[in-house]
């Protein structure tokens, strides 16, 4: 079963909202272990509109697991990421504009800019990821630049219904098996939610799943242990199997 890491950002949105110094990310990323969390996301936006760069601090020396920081390829960002060393770097798209990551990046356009990027990073002893979407021309340019692990934006399978919905399963099934041929570990994440983890924890050398935004909505309604440990357990309740797709 795939390890879950619980994204803390939308705890640091709220916050952020009043410009409060309340909910805290760090308090409940110590609940979200508690309640089963294998690891601890969040991602330090260029525009801080909601983890800063205290939080990332206070993160990585408070949690028991693991801290897996979302950056762009922004020079000051990847600074910072390389002076508090957290265990992973996932690099992502970043705009101004959208409401939330929208896609995956574009590893053939940005290639040299990453094969500058991932060694500094690598250095400081963090596993780099690329956050892609399922498309193999991206995977392999990932394996080029010397990456270690690609996540597998799980977008447009989260939003897709009927056929459309088993193809794009189909799509990351295929995207993780070429990854894996061409040497890449593979976690997977973005808009997973209680109703359609099940059949991406099942995906083949899938190792961990970053979830947010379902386990925080979850937590206004329930406290988050129990959402963290529901979370987990839809995971396990289908990651023993092979689905062909799921309907919506």
């Amino acid at each position: 079963m795939p390890k879950l890491h619980v994204n803390v950002d939308h705890i640091a949105t709220v916050r952020q909202a009043r410009h409060e110094w309340f909910p805290d990310p760090v308090a409940w990323a110590l609940d979200a272990e508690k309640a089963g969390a294998a690891g601890i996301t969040c991602h330090l936006r260029k525009d801080r509109r909601h983890i800063q760069e205290d939080d990332v601090h206070r993160l990585r020396k408070a949690i028991a697991t693991r801290l897996n920081l979302e950056t762009s390829l922004d020079r000051e960002i990847l600074e910072i990421a390389r002076k508090i060393r957290p265990q992973a770097v996932c690099i992502v798209p970043e705009d101004r504009n959208e409401v939330t990551t929208e896609g995956g990046l574009d590893v053939v356009v940005e290639r040299r800019r990453l094969a500058r990027a991932i060694p500094p990073l690598a250095e400081t002893g963090a596993e780099v990821s690329l956050f892609v979407d399922a498309d193999l021309r991206q995977i392999q340019a990932a394996a080029g630049v010397g990456a270690m692990f690609v996540e597998l934006h799980t977008g447009r399978y989260a939003n897709a219904v009927g056929a459309r919905k088993r193809r794009e399963l189909a799509r990351l099934r295929t995207a993780a098996v070429f990854a894996h041929e061409h040497g890449l570990r593979v976690n997977a994440g973005h808009g997973l939610d209680y109703l359609n983890v099940g059949a991406v924890a099942a995906l083949p050398h899938v190792e961990e799943l970053n979830i947010g935004f379902a386990i925080v909505a979850r937590a206004l309604e329930v406290g988050v242990h129990r959402a963290v440990g529901e979370m987990v357990a839809a995971a396990r309740r289908s990651s023993g199997t092979r689905h062909a797709g799921v309907s919506r």
